[in-house]
Order: C-alpha cells, then sequence, then structure tokens
C-alpha cells in the first residue's frame, strides 16, 4: 500500500502548521539515509513525520530516535515502523533535553519543515556531541549554506554553517518527490562537524558574524561599532588588518577571516 493510501486509511491530512511533505519513494529515501548515517550510527530524526526516512534508516542499521511533534501520526507511525528499532518520541524537538537519553554521540538526519529549519539547525550546530548534520531543505537554502564569501547567497548562515566543518548539497530532490508537493524544489545538505576554532571560542565568532550582517548595506566596521564598545576608527583599523580593505562589507569575509575579526575585536574590547 502506498504512502497516500495509508495516510488516507488513518484519517490523516497534512497541515501547513508543521510544514509536512512526506518522501515515499523507497529508492531516493535510502540514498538519503545513506548521505547521512552509516550502519551502526546512531542517529536523531527531527520530524518522523510518515516513518519513511526514520525507517530506512533503521533498515541500513541505524539507531534511530525520531522526534515527531504531531501526536496524530501515532497510527501511522505504528504501522509504518512496525518491525524496526527505531524509537519515536513524541515531542518538540527545539525544547526536548537530549542529555536524558544518553545517546552519547549522534549524527542527525532530517527531511525539515522549511519553515523551521534555521532554528533547528542552530539547536543543534553547537553540541558537541554532534558528528553531523544532513538536513532536506529548500534548494535555495542549501544553496546559502554552501555558498561562498563574496557571492549575493553568502551570509550569517553560510559563514557559522561553514566554521564547524565541511558542508556540500549532496543531492538535489525534486519537489514532485514529495506527497503533498511544496511549492519549490529541495536538496540535502550534510555537515561533517570538524570546527575550524575552539569551542569555547565560538560564541564570540557567532556574535561578530551576527554584527557582520546586521545590515547588509552598511560596512562591516559601521556595523562593529553598533555590536561592539569600540571606535569607528579602531574597528575600520582591525577590518582593514584581517582583508586589506577598511570599507569592505561582511558578506567578503570567509569563516577563516572572521575568527581573525574576532580575534583581534576581542583583544580589543578586553583592553583596559
Amino acid at each position: 500500500m502506498g504512502l497516500k493510501e495509508t495516510l488516507m486509511r488513518h484519517g490523516f491530512t497534512c497541515t501547513k502548521r508543521y510544514g509536512q511533505n512526506f518522501i515515499s519513494d523507497t529508492g531516493l529515501l535510502c540514498a538519503l539515509a545513506a548521505d547521512g548515517a552509516n550502519a551502526g550510527d546512531t542517529v536523531v530524526e527531527i520530524g518522523a513525520g510518515a516513518g519513511t526516512l526514520t525507517k530506512a534508516l533503521s533498515d541500513m542499521g541505524a539507531m534511530v530516535t525520531s522526534f515527531e511533534i504531531d501526536e496524530r501520526l501515532k497510527p501511522v507511525l505504528n504501522e509504518t515502523l512496525a518491525g524496526t528499532n527505531a524509537n519515536v518520541i513524541f515531542a518538540d524537538a527545539m525544547q526536548f533535553d537530549l542529555s536524558e537519553l544518553n545517546l552519547g554521540k549522534y549524527r542527525l538526519v532530517a527531511n525539515l519543515p522549511y519553515y523551521i529549519t534555521t532554528p533547528v539547525i542552530f539547536r543543534f550546530l553547537y553540541d558537541p556531541d554532534l558528528l553531523s548534520l544532513t538536513v532536506m531543505v529548500q534548494k535555495e537554502v542549501a544553496e546559502r549554506i554552501c555558498a561562498k564569501a563574496g557571492t549575493a547567497e553568502y551570509g550569517a548562515l553560510s559563514a557559522q554553517m561553514q566554521v564547524m566543518g565541511n558542508v556540500k548539497i549532496m543531492r538535489t530532490v525534486n519537489r514532485n518527490m514529495f506527497y503533498p508537493a511544496p511549492e519549490v524544489d529541495s536538496a540535502v545538505v550534510r555537515l561533517d562537524i570538524n570546527p575550524k576554532a575552539d569551542r569555547e571560542f565560538l560564541p564570540h565568532y557567532r556574535k561578530t558574524v551576527a554584527a557582520a550582517f546586521a545590515m547588509r548595506r552598511k560596512t562591516l566596521a559601521n556595523n562593529i561599532t553598533a555590536a561592539f564598545p569600540i571606535s569607528k576608527l579602531i574597528a575600520e583599523e582591525i577590518t582593514e588588518s584581517v582583508c586589506g580593505n577598511k570599507s569592505a562589507r561582511g558578506e567578503t569575509f570567509t569563516p577563516e577571516q572572521f575568527i581573525s575579526l574576532t580575534e583581534k575585536l576581542v583583544a580589543a574590547v578586553s583592553r583596559p
């Protein structure tokens, strides 16, 4: 029986509130599971949905803990996940304390609802137990995540994701592969965690990046001055020392340059 028929038999209708768009193609689901994990991996899935990706992950030998916020899906998941070892928790993953589960090191895999993509990413991105993050997102968002400095797509999301390791687009997925079909195509992005800066330093980095992109039309020095207790002259001197241009804008800075900029800002702010 197909996914659509299973949902209909249980009287389930998708709702825009939770951004529910499910995939049923077995070949694609196996490929998505392989994009994110290997046999024996501990996997956290955000949004079990109808359980199709959950089952593909479990069938490949991953130990899956999946979160689902919509309790109307309980009877559907009882059927689609019958015979698997997947553990479904009906709770909001944004509020749940993962430490209660004692999972240890894990990989995150998710077909994310578009409306909550960025909050979910940042909820888990800096978790020291996270090994990799593989998410299905809007194609446009995937392109922003992987964008290079100096391009129109590059922004705070790009700089924060890329400082945490190697990120790449694994595959694109046509909107017609979903039920119901969304209005845009999607892409799978994988980030393998390998931070380019010490974890203790990352909160400072995040503050710098947030400031740099607060007002894209302003120069980096102007944005820095608004966010840090330093003069515009010092902000320009620091910016120039990193990239050779005191009037540079945030979108021209690579993650490595943002690290250098942050180090200099932290030193400048700490001076008596």
